[in-house]
């Protein structure tokens, strides 16, 4: 998911990891959705740190880890919530367990679409259970812009785009202008 606020820098903070290169729409592993990661160890944390450098060389909210090439499920997301309040984390295996609230229509992004945002339809609330890297329960709770980029990151998982949410002339806009990019 794109993000336009917050400077690059101040969310860096102690940056390891490297950063991995985007994929992009017409990406064959951006359509597939992913594996569950059953081997917690030094690699999967290697994967956590890269996706981190890589949202915050790319001046992101949220990486899926398909979005870096590996179909496993897990994200990251460095982003704000209805209250102003910063939420930075990750989650492995997530589910999404809750979608609800008020459907609030906003622009969304995509840092596999770059340059294209899009009126895109989100439920102001979200719930995601999983697992952080060393396999220990979590539960994330977003409004807001951090409820968007949960559902945002958790259908990355599953094989879907933000584009995939439109619909109307929306959809067709957004179509029309993928088309013209060659995507």
């Amino acid at each position: 998911m794109s993000k336009k606020t917050a400077a690059r820098d101040e969310r860096r903070g102690e940056r390891r990891g490297t950063s991995r290169p985007i994929r992009l729409l017409g990406d064959p592993v951006l359509r597939t959705g992913c594996d569950p990661v059953r081997t917690f160890d030094a690699s999967l944390e290697r994967l956590i740190d890269d996706m981190f450098a890589t949202m915050y060389d790319e001046d992101g909210a949220g990486v899926a880890a398909n979005q870096v090439g590996v179909g496993l499920r897990a994200f990251v997301y460095d982003c704000n919530d209805d209250q102003d309040r910063r939420h930075v984390g990750h989650v492995i295996n997530p589910v999404l367990v809750a979608a609800d609230g008020e459907l609030l229509v906003a622009p969304e992004g995509c840092l596999s679409v770059p340059g294209l945002n899009f009126p895109t339809p989100r439920r102001a609330r979200a719930v995601v259970e999983g697992v952080d890297v060393k396999g220990r329960p979590v539960r994330v709770e977003g409004t807001g812009y951090f409820a968007r980029c949960l559902q945002h990151e958790c259908g990355h998982l599953n094989g879907d785009v933000y584009i995939d949410v439109l619909s109307g002339d929306t959809r067709r806009e957004a179509m029309r202008a993928i088309r013209a990019l060659g995507r």
